[in-house]
């Protein structure tokens, strides 16, 4: 009983991205609901196909061009932010509420890996102010494979050492 509860409950729960749609007065249907459920609860960057099946998982009845159209309204909405990491789909993540990140994106396998320097932050916010500017957003991803593993270039990263 106790368990049935906690699933109710949950079900219930707001996730992030409802709620900025709420905050922004946007109508939420079941299905947007559910959408915006799962890329709330994303550890990765999915792309259209993963949450379509994702979602689908919840309620069977959600179409692709649901989810597509979903997507774009969340994005449009800086609800939800669109990536292209380079392999011919876009991928989808929860806008940044606070902090600030950026992407390595590891082309041998295709993971997406996030993090945050504040040094680069630092160079980014002066890079801006010497040439006149105050730095009001930006968008960095990096590209590459892991050291040691066939199709790094040793040599490269030779040269990208100071003496």
């Amino acid at each position: 009983m106790a368990r049935l509860k906690r699933d109710k409950e949950a079900a219930r729960a707001v996730s992030r991205i409802e709620k900025a749609c709420l905050d922004k007065g946007m109508k939420m249907t079941d299905q947007r609901r559910i959408i915006a459920r799962v890329l709330s609860e994303s550890t990765d960057h999915p792309d259209v196909e993963e949450v379509y099946g994702r979602a689908s998982d919840i309620d069977p009845h959600i179409s692709i061009a649901t989810v597509y159209r979903t997507l774009r309204l969340f994005d449009i909405a800086n609800i939800i932010d669109r990536h292209d990491f380079g392999d011919g789909r876009s991928r989808y993540e929860v806008a940044d509420e606070v902090g600030h990140h950026h992407h390595l994106i590891d082309l041998k396998n295709g993971h997406v890996l996030e993090f945050e320097n504040a040094e680069l932050e630092n160079i980014k916010n002066r890079i801006a102010r010497e040439l006149g500017y105050v730095l009001v957003g930006d968008r960095l991803e990096l590209y590459g494979v892991p050291i040691g593993t066939s199709g790094d270039d040793g040599d490269q990263e030779k040269k990208n050492q100071t003496p």
